[in-house]
């Protein structure tokens, strides 16, 4: 656009440019003409703002001339035209001049900081008019394709005078060949774009199939994982993030030797919404508030305002998060909170307004008109309901000040004003004002002064009572804590003396003149005809038989009252468990002793975790028994209950804790019980524990048996096994097992059928172990540990013999039990090699079984090793086999050979089978010597058999003979071509290099062509 603005004055040009679509900031330059770049002459005078936020970008300044803003991102370029014409004039404050409605402020303009172009201050010529406009000419694609040598007078015809900068622009603007990469065929994208909880997939291709790669995520390398997935398919590596999330929003890098290829993944988080709106809220001062809403997801960013300030958590605001619900609480409301109040999140908004309103006070007495005579006192008082309430008192619209005869309190909830010895001029009207409430309480004060002519006249005192209210004759009932004022008329000439006592006690005497304890909490105010007893915040120590007496001249009258004080009742007492189940247990109280003056309705009951706080109700209906079954709590865990009575006051203080009890039941009846073995007089039985065992767990178990009606129990076991002993022979019985615990017995696991008690007799057996039945072999000095079981009934008798002879030998130990039979060596020698008979027999029954055990040792060395025949580089050697094998078969010998000089030992043969072998490959001239080791299951012998030194002499061949070398024929390897790995389509990114490749196997070697298009190479 073109700006107009007055010289001396500022001149602000605004851009904005869309970058939402790139991936970075872009390149901004202002120029003045087609040459001139601002950017070295910023200072005072020339000033430049930016702001990047992927959708604007603002620039500033300058003077008059034409102008140009170039935006350049990579490959993408764009710019923009306008002109500043500066005129002589003064205009009202800075002129700004806007491309878009956008606005940013400006310094006040001083001293140029840097240089600039001063062509604004020459004289304005006027621009003669062209018929025909001139076609602007790009001068930098001009000079893009000139020489170096034709720059200067191309800048002269233009008209550009900084040839440092063309030069400097011209480097810039000059294209870099990307180095090709030897590693990588396809690098990766520039950036991803997922979606949170989306999959997306990075490629590269190599030119290396079989070379390794890692993968980078901001300089740390990735593991494989169920969330990080590596493929590997030719030469195509792919690296698959699964569920993606906003951590994974960062640099990656695939690595291959030095060469990496980077870029970047950006993931958008999907908008959040608000799914409950705010409420609006109503509330008096002091009360809690709370804002409440629900979002779309948990976890979820928001963020509360009021009045455009953020607000954050401190001592007046607390935010809450629980999953997708969000809260706001003012702990206090006060006048200051009224308002209107928002939530935001990135995908929405609410609000809510607040209002507060002032808690009204509640007058529970109002002060009254006094008429009062000449010294008498005069009491104004009023009660309110709030104790915290002060205020002030005024006579006719003065302030009340306290003084001698003028006295002002405040107790608790009642507010009084007294005047002592009342005066003509403390006649008025009197206002009493709360503090920080709207209302006032008046009253006035008549001052009498009546000349009477006193005659003599006695009329006999009458108590005029009236407790028809009450329900119950001259009995009064209050509640314990509340006030009791007791207003009394009396009748008499002269004025009766008042005597209020309580029992035989004198409570509180009154005469003609009005005596009151003002102060005090059971107190008599007394006038002419009428007495008042009040007694403020009952207790139960005020209940009792109440009189009232009047006397004068004339006579005497009595009345009498009850007052009774009814109050919430004591705790119960001796909260106790008497018995748990599974999940339940039967929970007794006693009564509390006092029942508060009114019967006990019932009561409610509370338990907890023993070391937790927090109490949990079990009803809320009033239950009336004293014993309660609490039910759906956890197995193994302790409990603590405690009760609260009730009665139609309210609710008593909660009892005593009773002592931690644990929910817990029986376990499940034992399982398979069954006889494993019977004698004439015991039996053996057998069974497993409880499927269901609780957590009081098994303490142990017990047998019952059944003959007849009778029954054996055999104490607790803690074994799943017991022999039950002392059983009558012959007799069938039943048994039973029984499972115990904390919490008692389990129901029993009975045998369905009877069981006679008599023995059974079993054949003897052997059950000899596989690896017996073979020959048993050990080297000399192993440990030798055979374990034969057996069977049979009654216990058979167990004998060993070796060779056929009793076993006598020491160093062979033997150990039997009822069920097998244990061999033991400790360090077996050769001497053990034998056959070892192992007989069981019960009378004339027997089994018997052979074991075959050989011990073995390292053979001994070969006997008379010699050399038979030398011929060639050859030597034939014989021996004799040895004479101690071992007590096992030769396996095969070792033959080795030393020159004399080296004198070191080679390996001929290993496991030769044969007493001779021929040693080959010799050296002619040199003298050797031989050794030969046996060799057995148990290694080489350690001793070695030598032979003598041989010389050995090579014959050269006859000279007479010819080699005649066959003809040899040359294979046809001719094939016709044939594609290996064909050609395979490829899509690529414009201005990335690309490669295909193709594999094809012939010979010779073919010719190959690539097409494409009409391209043919």
């Amino acid at each position: 656009r073109k700006g107009k603005g007055a010289s001396s004055y500022n001149v602000t040009f605004m851009a904005k440019v869309d970058s939402s679509d790139l991936l970075r900031k872009p390149n901004m330059k202002w120029l003045k003409g087609k040459w001139l770049d601002l950017g070295s002459k910023a200072g005072k005078h020339v000033q430049f703002k930016e702001t990047y936020d992927r959708n604007s970008k603002v620039l500033v300044e300058g003077d008059a001339g034409g102008y140009r803003c170039e935006v350049t991102s990579k490959d993408k370029c764009d710019s923009c035209t306008f002109e500043v014409t500066v005129e002589g004039g003064s205009l009202p404050g800075n002129l700004i001049l806007l491309l878009v409605p956008f606005l940013v402020p400006r310094g006040d303009a001083g001293e140029d900081a840097g240089d600039l172009d001063f062509s604004a201050l020459l004289k304005k010529r006027e621009k003669k008019a062209r018929d025909e406009p001139k076609e602007e000419v790009d001068v930098w694609e001009i000079l893009k394709d000139a020489k170096p040598c034709d720059y200067e007078k191309i800048a002269f015809d233009y008209g550009i005078t900084d040839l440092r900068g063309l030069l400097k622009r011209l480097k810039k603007m000059k294209k870099v060949e990307p180095k090709k990469s030897d590693a990588f065929l396809k690098k990766l994208e520039q950036c991803y774009s997922v979606d949170k909880g989306k999959r997306t997939q990075m490629h590269v291709e190599l030119h290396d199939p079989n070379v390794q790669v890692k993968w980078l995520k901001n300089g740390v390398e990735i593991k494989p994982s169920a969330k990080y997935v590596f493929e590997c398919v030719g030469n195509k590596r792919t690296l698959t993030i699964n569920k993606s999330n906003l951590s994974d929003d960062a640099a990656y890098e695939c690595v291959v030797g030095e060469e990496k290829s980077f870029t970047e993944v950006f993931v958008k988080e999907p908008p959040v919404t608000i799914t409950k709106l705010l409420d609006d809220v109503h509330v008096v001062v002091g009360e809690k508030v709370e804002f409440e809403c629900e979002v779309s997801e948990e976890g979820a960013n928001v963020r509360w305002m009021k009045d455009g300030v953020e607000l954050t958590k401190d001592g007046k605001y607390r935010i809450k998060k629980d999953g997708k619900k969000h809260t706001l609480v003012i702990n206090e409301a006060t006048i200051e909170d009224i308002g209107m109040y928002y939530v935001y999140t990135n995908g929405g908004e609410s609000k809510g307004e607040l209002e507060v309103e002032v808690k009204e006070l509640e007058v529970l007495q109002s002060i009254a008109d006094l008429s009062v005579k000449a010294c008498e006192q005069a009491m104004f008082k009023c009660e309110v309901s709030d104790e915290k309430v002060v205020g002030k008192w005024f006579k006719d619209g003065v302030e009340v000040k306290p003084g001698n005869r003028i006295k002002v309190s405040h107790i608790g909830r009642i507010h009084k004003l007294m005047i002592d010895d009342v005066k003509p001029q403390d006649e008025g009207n009197y206002t009493f004002v709360p503090e920080g409430y709207a209302l006032s309480l008046s009253a006035k004060l008549n001052f009498i002064e009546i000349k009477i002519e006193y005659v003599p006249r006695q009329d006999p005192p009458k108590i005029h009572l009236d407790t028809s209210s009450t329900g119950s004759k001259n009995t009064i009932v209050v509640v314990a804590g509340n006030k009791l004022r007791l207003d009394v008329e009396i009748t008499g000439e002269p004025v009766p003396t008042v005597c209020w006592m309580k029992g035989d006690t004198v409570r509180i005497y009154a005469g003609p003149v009005v005596i009151s304890e003002a102060e005090g909490r059971v107190r008599v105010e007394t006038r002419t005809t009428l007495s008042s007893f009040v007694i403020e915040g009952a207790e139960r120590p005020d209940e009792g038989q109440y009189s009232i007496i009047v006397t004068n001249p004339a006579g005497e009258d009595r009345a009498e009252l009850t007052v009774k004080i009814v109050d919430v009742p004591n705790p119960p007492e001796n909260v106790r468990c008497m018995g748990v189940g599974e999940d339940t247990a039967t929970i007794t109280w006693d009564p509390p002793k006092f029942d508060g003056g009114a019967p006990i309705k019932g009561y409610l009951m509370e338990r907890k975790k023993q070391g937790s706080s927090r109490w949990t109700k079990l009803n809320f209906e009033v239950f009336e028994s004293t014993t309660y079954e609490a039910k759906k709590m956890i197995e193994g865990v302790f409990y603590e209950m405690r009760v609260f009575a009730v009665n139609g006051i309210g609710i008593s203080q909660p009892s005593g804790n009773s002592k931690p009890f644990m929910p817990i039941a029986p376990t499940s009846e034992p399982t398979r019980l069954t006889v494993e073995d019977v004698t004439d007089s015991t039996c053996a039985l057998k069974w497993r524990p409880p499927e269901r065992v609780g957590a009081g767990g098994v303490d142990g178990y017990i047998i019952e048996w059944c003959k007849e009606g009778g029954e054996g129990v055999f104490g607790d076991l803690d074994k799943n096994t017991y022999r039950v002993k002392g059983l009558p022979t012959g007799e069938k019985l039943l048994f039973r097992v029984v499972a115990m615990n904390i919490a008692g017995r389990s129901p029993p696991c009975t045998m369905k059928q009877s069981v006679t008690v008599r023995e059974i007799m079993e054949y003897p057996k052997i059950r000899l172990p596989r690896q017996l039945r073979t020959k048993f072999i050990r080297k000399v000095g192993e440990k030798i540990n055979l374990v034969i079981p057996f069977q049979g009934k009654p216990r058979p008798v167990v004998n060993w013999l070796k060779d056929g002879e009793p076993l006598e030998n020491k160093s062979v130990g033997i150990r039997t039990s009822d069920f097998d039979t244990i061999l033991f060596i400790r360090s077996a020698e050769r001497d053990h090699s034998g056959t070892y008979t192992l007989s069981v027999q019960i009378d004339n029954m027997q089994d018997k079984a052979d074991i075959h055990i050989q011990i073995v040792d390292k053979p001994g060395p070969p006997i008379n090793v010699m050399v038979t025949d030398v011929w060639g580089f050859n030597a034939a050697l014989e021996w004799k086999p040895p004479k101690d094998t071992g007590n096992t078969d030769i396996t095969g010998y070792t033959i080795q050979k030393a020159d004399k000089k080296t004198q070191g030992w080679f390996t001929v043969y290993e496991h030769n089978r044969r007493p001779s072998c021929t040693a080959s490959d010799l050296v002619m001239g040199n003298e050797y010597s031989f050794r030969v080791f046996s060799e057995n299951i148990c290694g080489l012998s350690d001793e070695v058999a030598f032979t003598i030194t041989v010389p050995i002499y090579i014959h050269p061949p006859p000279s007479d003979l010819e080699y005649n070398k066959p003809a040899f024929k040359e294979k046809d390897m001719s094939s016709s071509p044939k594609f290996t790995a064909p050609l395979v389509d490829r899509v690529v990114v414009a201005g990335y290099s690309t490669a295909i490749s193709c594999a094809v196997r012939a010979y010779p070697k073919v010719r190959v062509c690539v097409c494409g298009g009409e391209y043919c190479n």
